[in-house]
């Protein structure tokens, strides 16, 4: 069949349609639809036992559905799973590296693997620059720090240039500075791949991340961008928002601004800036009100956050909020 099943017209570089995935009478998957374009960065979170794995199995071809479809770039992945895993670059929690070979060793071993037709020096060489291992790329993998080992499992991944790159708990057991150096390279990565980063550390997707997709009990319950996803369980009304200036000025200029119910300094200043918070009307967005009425009295913001809405409050309330539900039918 070949690439007979590729429909040129699809935009959509994942397109997942009513997926389902049960063992027995137990429901991994729950009849989930997404869709995901060309050039996103999404987080993929979920409690364990949520679907999560189960997704991103199926979605990289390892795993079959019970029903539904899932698209890779226009390709049914069931139905032509050898040109759909071409537009596929996987890196598992563990990655699947060969610790008796060099990284230049594994590198080529890989790149023969996946019957790449680049230039095979220049692309290799292309790679450890992106991820940063030109300088350990003669030595044996074994001997290499974990961080280092994650690069070269980021590497095998992003052999043949894949436009979706899938990642599963990419900073698992490094250290601060390698996390840094990991989510910085994502960030790179997402600016020509379509990226899925599935991990627990809830801060990771909020500082890599474009949208947040989270699953709970085979269920989507939540798929909103990462600016708006405290929205996905209330209109919060209340923010926090660092100021410089005078406090008489700041008060003034935003007290009489429409929508804004009360505005409030809290705790003490700190340099020239104080935090203030600020109470809106329910469903009203005032953060370009907030902004102007800054600005036209040169006033500038040094932070602006919802209160009380942090990734890891949010996460916590629609899983609750799901298996109460659930309790409930």
């Amino acid at each position: 069949m070949g690439r007979g099943f590729y429909v040129p017209w699809v935009f959509r570089m994942i397109k997942i349609e009513n997926l389902t995935k049960r063992y027995g009478s137990v429901y991994a998957l729950d009849d989930i639809s997404l869709e995901i374009e060309k050039g996103e960065v999404v987080g993929l979170l979920g409690p364990n036992g949520a679907g999560k794995s189960t997704a991103m199995n199926i979605l990289t071809g390892y795993l079959s559905a019970t029903s539904g479809t899932v698209a890779i770039d226009g390709i049914d992945i069931l139905e032509d799973p050898v040109e759909a895993k071409k537009r596929i670059g996987y890196l598992p929690e563990q990655p699947p590296i060969y610790p008796e070979m060099t990284v230049e060793e594994y590198l080529n071993f890989v790149f023969d693997l996946k019957k790449c037709t680049f230039d095979r020096k220049e692309h290799l060489k292309e790679i450890c620059e992106v991820v940063k291992l030109t300088d350990v790329y003669k030595r044996i993998i074994k001997n290499l720090s974990k961080g280092y080992k994650q690069r070269v499992g980021i590497a095998q991944a992003i052999i043949g240039n894949p436009p979706v790159i899938i990642f599963d708990e990419p900073t698992v057991g490094l250290d601060p500075k390698q996390i840094i150096e990991i989510r910085n390279l994502l960030r790179i990565l997402g600016k020509k791949h379509t990226v899925i980063l599935s991990t627990h550390i809830l801060s990771e997707v909020q500082a890599v991340c474009e949208r947040i997709i989270i699953i709970d009990k085979g269920k989507i319950i939540a798929n909103e961008q990462t600016s708006e996803i405290t929205r996905a369980i209330e209109d919060n009304n209340r923010f926090k928002v660092k100021i410089c200036g005078d406090r008489a000025k700041v008060l003034s200029a935003l007290r009489d601004r429409s929508g804004i119910v009360k505005v409030e300094e809290e705790g003490s200043r700190d340099s020239d800036s104080a935090l203030y918070i600020v109470e809106t009307e329910r469903g009203i967005d005032v953060r370009k009100t907030v902004f102007y009425a800054c600005a036209e009295n040169n006033l500038p913001i040094l932070e602006f956050a919802p209160l009380g809405a942090e990734l890891e409050d949010v996460f916590l309330k629609l899983v609750d909020k799901n298996l109460n539900a659930k309790s409930d039918r």
